[in-house]
């Protein structure tokens, strides 16, 4: 039996900050969480799955008794501000009649998308769904991580690759990747790719080297859980 455990909810409180950043008394828990469910399922819809196409990899929610703010990391942050602000204006009013509360939409840019294991997932889904040959594409996806300063990549996919009549997994794996060790930074990422021929599962993990080396693009908040205290050496 596979004892694995997500890489992310592994460091949540240790080394990584809550993805919603929010108190609420138990007779409103249950209606925040799912408005939360909501407004992901709902941006990643209109960002990602439909023109402008803005490779959104990640989407934080910060609640105040006055203000929902969703923080919004992109690749691409001039589709999703839109010319003059038209875009993010338009995202905040629907966002504002959806939830009914006072939202403000924050973004923040993801430098090096190479490296970030949301954004390879979505570009190899993408590749499998036109008939890409599924070895090159996870070969090119690693070795160009690598190039842009990953120090491990991982990436995995499982379904009928190749319109195969039997289902099977493959891997490809450069670096190392130290999935046991908290103060880690592994970013990791599941995608379903829906090809002609069935739906194929992708996972890729990415090792970007121990927390203290460098930034890996927080927003500064002072909501409750929004930054966790890295781990000293001892």
């Amino acid at each position: 039996m596979g004892q694995k455990t997500h890489p992310f909810g592994f460091r949540v409180g240790i080394t990584e900050g809550h993805k919603s950043r929010w108190y609420a008394p138990k007779a409103l828990f249950a209606e925040l969480l799912v408005e939360d469910y909501k407004i992901r399922k709902y941006v990643d819809q209109r960002m990602n799955r439909t023109p402008p196409f803005a490779a959104v990899s990640d989407i934080h929610i910060e609640r105040t008794r006055e203000e929902l703010t969703v923080i919004v990391k992109t690749a691409r942050p001039g589709l999703v501000i839109g010319p003059k602000g038209a875009e993010i204006d338009r995202l905040t009013q629907d966002l504002q009649v959806m939830t009914g509360r006072k939202v403000s939409v924050k973004i923040i840019e993801i430098r090096n998308p190479d490296t970030n294991a949301t954004l390879i997932a979505e570009a190899i889904a993408e590749q499998m769904k036109k008939r890409t040959n599924f070895r090159r594409l996870l070969k090119q996806r690693c070795e160009g991580a690598m190039q842009n300063g990953a120090k491990g990549v991982k990436i995995q996919v499982s379904g009928r690759l190749g319109g195969a009549e039997m289902s099977r997994k493959f891997d490809t794996r450069l670096g190392s990747i130290p999935l046991s060790t908290l103060q880690a930074n592994v970013d990791y990422a599941c995608v379903p790719s829906h090809t002609t021929y069935g739906t194929i599962g992708i996972k890729v993990w990415v090792y970007k080297g121990m927390y203290e080396e460098g930034d890996d693009d927080q927003l500064e908040s002072k909501a409750a859980g929004a930054r966790a205290r890295a781990r000293g050496r001892r």
